[in-house]
């Protein structure tokens, strides 16, 4: 009798140990996918973002806090124009020109989308009118002219409102004997704007002669990831200074035309910013959160001399 009611107690305690095993199990089962659930919320609302060159998941505050450089490796992950104005400029300095120049659909381009959609839609989700900010900003106390352009408007591309808007810049920072600082990213000429957005290279370049050559001012380029086609082969690559970020993709012709036309491999970074340092096509490589020092040192002697004051 003594015996099977030890051995009652005995069986009921390993049968509720077993029970609370699966309890805890089904509990810490049920946190994991509450956890993995408030995860994938909080990225949805933009919480999150994805590095992508290491993968990691990086908080978004932080992130920004960082200049959008991934601490892991330090990746330099995109920005938007108004992002990189704040990052180059002093605070509160910042005053837009040519806001109002928008773009028409000359040719009435359409392919799986009408040019005019696009433009809507690339207006509606970053709040800008073309796919470059320009105007004057003070730098450490001297007026400076920046054009910044935003790769997340239509990719970055050429147009005749980019073109319009730049060589307007120009034409005012020769005007005002000011330095001129032109931050690229795009894609490269705007496809659906045809001969337009071609012509805008020459426009560019013709107003850069005069401020450099003729006026002897001074231009600084910017070249960030990515920076190709129609702004490589004109403003892009024309600056009395070119400073890149690191790991910005700089580039005519994309890797794969290049290989299919020469019919050759060509090295992973054979684009990459620190080969075109390495081949004497860039003065600098500055990562992003120390652009502003290196402008203003570059600045402070330029500055100096009587001709400009």
């Amino acid at each position: 009798m003594v015996t099977s009611v030890i051995n009652w107690f005995e069986d009921k305690r390993k049968f509720g140990g077993f029970i609370g095993a699966l309890l805890e199990e089904a509990t810490r089962s049920s946190l994991s996918n509450e956890r993995e659930k408030r995860v994938s919320v909080n990225a949805s609302k933009g919480l999150w973002a994805r590095c992508d060159n290491c993968g990691n998941m990086l908080y978004v505050k932080f992130l920004k806090q960082n200049r959008s450089v991934c601490e892991e490796r330090g990746y330099h992950l995109p920005m938007n124009s108004m992002e990189r104005i704040e990052l180059s400029i002093d605070p509160n300095t910042w005053i837009p020109m040519d806001e109002d120049t928008t773009a028409r659909d000359v040719l009435s381009f359409s392919d799986e989308d009408s040019h005019e959609n696009r433009l809507l839609l690339s207006q509606e989700k970053t709040g800008l009118v073309d796919a470059v900010q320009t105007g004057i900003g003070y730098l450490n106390g001297k007026l400076i002219a920046p054009g910044v352009m935003d790769f997340h408007f239509m990719g970055g591309s050429m147009g005749s409102v980019v073109g319009e808007k730049i060589t307007r810049l120009i034409e005012y920072a020769t005007q005002k004997v000011l330095p001129l600082v032109l931050i690229c990213a795009s894609g490269g000429a705007r496809m659906q704007e045809g001969t337009f957005s071609l012509m805008q290279m020459a426009k560019i370049s013709s107003v850069l002669q005069l401020h450099q050559v003729r006026k002897k001012l001074l231009y600084i380029s910017v070249p960030t990831y990515p920076t190709t086609g129609g702004v490589t082969a004109s403003f892009g690559m024309l600056g009395d200074i070119i400073i890149a970020e690191s790991k910005a993709y700089i580039a005519f012709a994309g890797k794969r035309v290049i290989e299919q036309t020469l019919r050759q491999k060509i090295p992973d970074d054979f684009q990459a910013a620190e080969s075109s340092f390495t081949n004497g096509l860039l003065d600098s490589i500055v990562p992003r959160n120390l652009l502003k020092g290196v402008l203003s040192e570059i600045f402070e002697p330029y500055f100096s001399v009587p001709y400009n004051k």
